[in-house]
C-alpha cells in the first residue's frame, strides 16, 4: 500500500523534516506512481532543500495529470527562478497568467523574476496589477519599495509602500526597520528612531534594529546609549567589525583607550589594509600615552596611504583595458559601509505555495512560550481529541465512588473559565456543605468539598482552613495535602500581584512568602509521602520550583513524574522547557519532541522557534 507511506511523508513535512518526507514520498510513488500529491509533497520538501531541478521534475510529472494546476504551475516557476534558468520560468508564469489572469501571486512572481532579470519596468507594471488585484499583498508592496528605494530613489513612494505593508503586518520588526532606514533618508531623524525603537520592543534580539540606532545615537551624540547598542550586536554578533569600529570611535570620544584599541585591533585582524582604523589605533596609543606605539601605527597609515595612491594612479593608466574585472572594493568604500544603516532583505517575496487538502501545519499556530500549568482538583475539564481526561488517580476514583461529593471530581490543568451560572452552583454547594457541618458528626469529606468549591471561586483562605480541618479530621487524606498545597500556592501568587513598598516591608514580604512556599512544598511532600504514584504532586511541585528558576529542582520533579508514567506529554514539554532555560539544547529539543508525539502541539511552535534561532 502507498498512502502509509505517503501520510507518514505528509506528518514529516508538517514538522520539517524535508529529508524524511522526501524519503517517503518517493517510497509512495514507488509503490503507486499515479498519486498525484506524493509529487507535490516531494516537490515542496525538495524545493526547502536546495533540489530546485528535483522539484521541477516533480511539478512536470504532477503537470501531466493536472496540466491546470495553479499552485504546480506557480511553484514550478519559482524552482525555476532559483535555478537561474529565467527564460523557462517566464514562460511558465506567462501560461499560469493565461490561465490564471487574476491570480495575485503569480503577478508578484513574475515581478520577482523581472526585478532578477533587471527588467524594473516591467517589475513595477506587475506589481501594480498584483496590488489592483489584491490590496492586502504585502510582498508587493514590500518589493514595489525596494524598487522604489533602491532604483528610483523616491524615497517618500517607498516609505508610503512600507506604511501599507506595516499596516497589513503590525507585528514584523524587520518592517519597521527598513522603513526607518527610509525615514533617515529625508532626515526624519525623529521617525527613524521612533521606529528603531519599535522594531526592538517588538523583537528586543534584532540585530539590524540595534546596530542602526546605535548609528543614529552616534551621529547625535548620544554616546553612551549608542554603545550599548554596538555592545548588544557584539553579544550577538562578536565578529561584526562595523559594530566593533564604531565602538572603538565612541570609546575614543569617552577617553576609555585601552577599550578603543581593543575593538581597533580586532578589525585589524578581519581588515589589515584599512589606513583609516590604523589612525584611529594610533590616536587612542597616544592619548594613553603610548608615544612609541601611536608613532608606530601612524607611519603604517602613511605608508599603506602611498601605496594606495600609487595603485589608484596605476589603475587610471591603464583605464579602459581591463573593462571585464570587477573593480575592488577600496578602503573608503569598506569604512563607508562601517558607517551606514543596514537594510534587511526581503527574501523571497513570492514562496510556494501547497494546495492543502489534509491540515494546517501545527507548529506554525502562535503558542506563547509557556510551562503547562499546574494540576488542580476540579468538577470542570475539558478533554479535546489530542488531550483526553487525566490519568487515572485511585484516590479520586474512590472519592467519586463514594458518592460523597455532589458531582464528579476531576484532576485537570486546563483553566475553565466559570459561568455566572457555575460560580452560583459553587455557593449552592458551599451552603450545603455548611449545612452538613452544622451536625455534631463533622466529616472530612465535607470540609473538602466545600474547600474545593471556594477554591473555584478564589476564597482560597477559605478553602485553606476547610482543607486543614479536613487533614485534622483524617490526617491520612491525600487529596486534601494536594488540594491545601494547591490553595496555598494560589494565595501566594494573589498576594504577590501587590506592590512592593520597599526596605523593611519588602523584607518581610519576602520572608512571608519564603515560609509560604516551604509550606506548599511540605504538602506536596507529604501527598508523595502517602502515595507515592500520585504523578500530580511531583508535576506541581516541579511548577513551584521552575517559577523559583529552580530549573535544576524542577526538572527533577519531571523526570519523577515521568518514570511513574512514560507518556506524561506534559512533563516532557515541561521538562523541555526548563532545559532550554539551562542551555541544555540538546535534552531539551528531545523533550519537545516526545511531547509532541504525545499530544502537546505547542511543543512544534517551541521546535520552530528554536531552529531559527539556532540558524
Amino acid at each position: 500500500m502507498a498512502e502509509p507511506y505517503f501520510f507518514r511523508g505528509l506528518a514529516k513535512f508538517y514538522l520539517e523534516d524535508y529529508k524524511g518526507a522526501e524519503a517517503d514520498c518517493s517510497l509512495t510513488i514507488e509503490r503507486n506512481p499515479f498519486l498525484v500529491d506524493a509529487y507535490e509533497v516531494r516537490a515542496l520538501s525538495r524545493l526547502s532543500t536546495g533540489d530546485y531541478a528535483g522539484a521541477v521534475a516533480d511539478y512536470d510529472k504532477g503537470l501531466k495529470y493536472l496540466p491546470e494546476n495553479k499552485f504546480f504551475l506557480l511553484n514550478k516557476a519559482i524552482a525555476q527562478q532559483n535555478l537561474k534558468d529565467y527564460d523557462s520560468s517566464k514562460q511558465t508564469f506567462d501560461k499560469l497568467l493565461s490561465l490564471f489572469p487574476k491570480y495575485d501571486n503569480a503577478y508578484l512572481g513574475r515581478a520577482q523574476l523581472n526585478v532578477m532579470m533587471k527588467d524594473t519596468v516591467a517589475a513595477y507594471e506587475d506589481l501594480n496589477k498584483c496590488i489592483s488585484l489584491n490590496e492586502n499583498n504585502v510582498g508587493a508592496y514590500l518589493m514595489r519599495a525596494d524598487i522604489e528605494m533602491s532604483k528610483n530613489k523616491d524615497y517618500p513612494k517607498a516609505i508610503a509602500d512600507m506604511d501599507r505593508a506595516i499596516k497589513l503586518e503590525p507585528k514584523k520588526a524587520d518592517l519597521f526597520v527598513n522603513r526607518a532606514f527610509l525615514r533617515y533618508k529625508v532626515d526624519d531623524y525623529f521617525g527613524a528612531m521612533s521606529d528603531f525603537d519599535y522594531a526592538i520592543g517588538l523583537d528586543p534580539g534584532n540585530v539590524p534594529a540595534h546596530f542602526n540606532r546605535a548609528l543614529l545615537k552616534m551621529e547625535v551624540g548620544d554616546v553612551n546609549k549608542a554603545i550599548e547598542d554596538f555592545s548588544f550586536v557584539l553579544s550577538r554578533e562578536p565578529e561584526n567589525y562595523q559594530a566593533l569600529y564604531n565602538r572603538g570611535v565612541l570609546y575614543q570620544d569617552i577617553k576609555e583607550y585601552q577599550k578603543s584599541i581593543a575593538d581597533f585591533d580586532k578589525v585589524l585582524e578581519a581588515y589589515p589594509y584599512l589606513p583609516m582604523v590604523y589612525f584611529a589605533r594610533s590616536e587612542s596609543k597616544r592619548l594613553m600615552g603610548d608615544m612609541a606605539g601611536g608613532e608606530r601605527d601612524y607611519n603604517k597609515m602613511r605608508k599603506m596611504q602611498k601605496e594606495q595612491e600609487l595603485k589608484r594612479h596605476a589603475i587610471a593608466d591603464n583605464a579602459g583595458k581591463n573593462d571585464g574585472e570587477k573593480e575592488e572594493e577600496t578602503p573608503e568604500d569598506v569604512i563607508k559601509k562601517f558607517q551606514s544603516l543596514v537594510v534587511v532583505k526581503n527574501e523571497n517575496a513570492v514562496k510556494p505555495e501547497y494546495d492543502n487538502k489534509y491540515r494546517g501545519k501545527v507548529q506554525n499556530y502562535e503558542f506563547a512560550i509557556e510551562i503547562e500549568g499546574l494540576y488542580i482538583l476540579s468538577y470542570y475539564d475539558k478533554p479535546t481529541e489530542l488531550r483526553e481526561n487525566a490519568f487515572y488517580q485511585k484516590e479520586i476514583d474512590e472519592l467519586n465512588s463514594s458518592y460523597y461529593l455532589r458531582d464528579k471530581l476531576y484532576i485537570t490543568n486546563v483553566n475553565s473559565q466559570l459561568s455566572e451560572r457555575d460560580i452560583e452552583t459553587q455557593f449552592e454547594l458551599i451552603r450545603h456543605y455548611t449545612s452538613l457541618l452544622g451536625n455534631d458528626s463533622k466529616r472530612a469529606v465535607d470540609y473538602f468539598g466545600r474547600g474545593l468549591s471556594f477554591m473555584l471561586v478564589k476564597d482560597y483562605d477559605a478553602a485553606i482552613s476547610d482543607f486543614t480541618d479536613a487533614i485534622a479530621l483524617s490526617p491520612n487524606f491525600v487529596l486534601a495535602y494536594f488540594a491545601r498545597a494547591n490553595a496555598r500556592y494560589f494565595e501566594m501568587m494573589a498576594d504577590g500581584m501587590a506592590g512592593d513598598n520597599g526596605g523593611q516591608e519588602k523584607e518581610a514580604k519576602r520572608l512571608l512568602e519564603q515560609a509560604a512556599l516551604q509550606s506548599v512544598v511540605a504538602d506536596f511532600d507529604k501527598v508523595v509521602e502517602l502515595s507515592p504514584k500520585l504523578i500530580y504532586a511531583y508535576f506541581n511541585k516541579g511548577n513551584l520550583y521552575y517559577n523559583q528558576n529552580d530549573y535544576t529542582a524542577a526538572i527533577s520533579c519531571y523526570t519523577s513524574a515521568i518514570s511513574i508514567k512514560p507518556d506524561f506529554g506534559q512533563a516532557y514539554y515541561n521538562r523541555g522547557i526548563a532545559y532550554l532555560r539551562m542551555g541544555n539544547m540538546d535534552k531539551g529539543v528531545a523533550d519537545l519532541s516526545r511531547a509532541g508525539e504525545l499530544g502537546i502541539v505547542s511543543s512544534y511552535n517551541v521546535l520552530k522557534r528554536m531552529r531559527g534561532r539556532l540558524n
